[in-house]
């Protein structure tokens, strides 16, 4: 279960998801071996509101959830996407 901001440097309580960002992974359990499946599991963080705006949560190849600053583009992409849907809309 999600309790705080997943940025170490944050650790801010979540008290309501209306503010901040969830993410969810993907995360394989155990080791593979031949002839048998991976087990499977849905892990959850947050990040607060000021957290999410300058920050994000990705997984590595080796599996591994970090949080890292988020590229600029990814944030005009998001300033933009408002717009783009309204003037779809009309």
């Amino acid at each position: 279960m999600v309790n705080n901001c997943s940025n170490s440097g944050c650790g801010k309580p979540l008290h309501y998801l209306r503010e901040g960002r969830i993410f969810i992974f993907d995360a394989a359990v155990g080791s593979k071996e031949a002839g048998t499946k991976r087990l499977r599991r849905l892990e959850h963080y947050w990040l607060c509101g000021g957290c999410s705006e300058t920050m994000m949560m990705v997984q590595d190849g080796q599996g591994m959830i970090r949080v890292m600053v988020r590229p600029p583009i990814v944030k005009e992409a998001e300033e933009i996407a408002p717009i783009v849907a309204s003037m779809l809309a009309s």
